[in-house]
């Protein structure tokens, strides 16, 4: 990690679960973190919670990644204040539970909202800070293995993942997408999905509460691990699961 030392991480829902103990992690290591997410408030209490001397090197704002004008005029507020972008994690994530023939149009589409449109326009505004400063950045974004397959419901409950899964699908071929045209642009910067199983976070429906999960620094673990990896490496998948899951 020591190359990214002072350099700039942004993390999108960073209140809670993940995007919160990354945050943690990478102050640690030295980077410069900013924390995104709705509640100002918890990210307000996350950097109480560092130790003194690290509090300064987390910087938080308060954005939701399904308002346009609200990412345009953070990612502008970040680069003015700090000078650019180095680091994109892309784990704001929504999961409302119900039955896609069933749910209200405008709950589908504030997911859709939150897991495609806003993981697009945050990258857009990285990527542009990476491009045009020629550094050897990277974006990481947080899918899922419901981005890979899809599991039946467990014996007497209803599916209630909905629209959920197809957007994690979409990150799936954003991840390709996003390779090949940073290859094309002819840019160091690398894209790498990270897609666990279960995660102990608040989204996970009550009916999942009982399966194995994943904590949230096992996800951040992972995370870790592919910033650390060489320049001339890039994990383009990684795939995370709890030991006895059932899917």
């Amino acid at each position: 990690m020591e190359r990214w030392q002072n350099r700039v991480a942004v993390v999108t829902g960073a209140s809670s679960g993940i995007g919160a103990e990354l945050a943690r992690r990478l102050v640690s290591a030295g980077v410069i973190v900013v924390a995104l997410a709705r509640r100002l408030d918890r990210l307000e209490q996350l950097r109480r919670e560092l130790p003194e001397e690290q509090q300064s090197q987390l910087h938080i704002y308060q954005c939701d990644v399904t308002d346009i004008e609200a990412v345009n005029a953070t990612f502008e507020a970040i680069i003015e204040e700090l000078g650019g972008i180095d680091i994109l994690v892309n784990n704001a994530g929504k999961l409302s539970g119900g039955q896609l023939l069933t749910l209200s149009l405008d709950t589908v589409q504030q997911v859709l909202q939150t897991n495609v449109m806003g993981v697009v326009s945050c990258t857009q505004r990285a990527f542009a800070s990476m491009r045009q400063r020629q550094v050897t950045g990277h974006v990481v974004l947080i899918n899922s293995i419901v981005g890979h397959y899809l599991f039946n419901p467990l014996p007497g409950s209803q599916q209630e993942l909905n629209i959920y899964p197809a957007t994690k699908h979409a990150v799936t071929a954003l991840t390709e997408l996003f390779r090949q045209e940073m290859r094309d642009f002819k840019t160091q910067v690398k894209v790498t999905s990270i897609s666990p199983g279960l995660v102990d976070t608040e989204i996970v429906p009550q009916a999942y509460k009982s399966l194995p999960m994943l904590r949230a620094e096992d996800v951040a673990n992972a995370i870790m691990y592919v910033l650390a990896t060489p320049e001339h490496v890039q994990v383009h998948e990684l795939t995370i699961k709890p030991m006895g899951e059932p899917f």
